[in-house]
């Protein structure tokens, strides 16, 4: 079956999704003073972090669709199970900017985080079963050294987050800075295929 709905469903989705994470941003009442936002600026913060994070799984899911062919429903199953994990985002930020990034919250936050890489790890999966080891995205993610180093810090950074959680907020931080730029293996492998046709 054609792509279309299933990239227009997820788009809508992280739409609810980025809307709902601010729609639990509030404003000190009474208070308009610069220094009164003293109070929100963890949970600000966290925001930041999370509207970065959605920015990031949806551009490079935009870019993985692109991709594709086809999808069956292997790969629907497997895109319902990314969404699922990016929804709990708001939540898992929400309660870690919340609690001044506190350990529990904070270690929750990266479970969350290794959830939604491990989902999107198993989307490209599912999309090369699909479409066999010569399909497109299978040549453009190569090893995935890159998708394989984000789990690795996600799960380095989750028992961090009780030693120390700037160094978990850091790793959150490197690997959302690694994604920023949608994947350019994908780009590339497109640029090539036109190339060649």
């Amino acid at each position: 079956m054609g792509k279309g709905r299933l990239e227009a469903f997820s788009d809508g989705v992280i739409a609810i999704i980025l809307t709902i994470r601010v729609l639990e941003l509030h404003v000190p009442r009474d208070q308009a003073h610069l220094s009164d936002l003293k109070q929100v600026l963890p949970a600000f913060l966290s925001y930041i972090l999370s509207f970065v994070y959605i920015g990031v799984y949806w551009t490079n899911h935009h870019h993985l669709l692109h991709a594709t062919k086809q999808v069956g429903s292997g790969v629907l199953l497997a895109n319902l199970h990314l969404l699922f994990w990016v929804s709990l985002v708001p939540f898992a930020t929400g309660w870690m900017g919340e609690n001044h990034f506190a350990p529990t919250p904070t270690s929750i936050y990266g479970v969350n985080l290794l959830m939604c890489g491990a989902s999107f790890w198993l989307l490209q999966r599912e999309i090369i079963q699909e479409q066999g080891k010569g399909s497109l995205v299978r040549r453009a993610l190569g090893d995935d050294l890159k998708g394989r180093m984000s789990l690795a810090a996600y799960a380095l950074a989750i028992p961090f987050a009780c030693v120390s959680q700037w160094i978990s907020g850091a790793l959150y931080v490197g690997v959302a800075l690694l994604w920023l730029v949608p994947d350019r293996r994908i780009a590339r492998a497109l640029a090539s295929r036109s190339e060649a046709a």
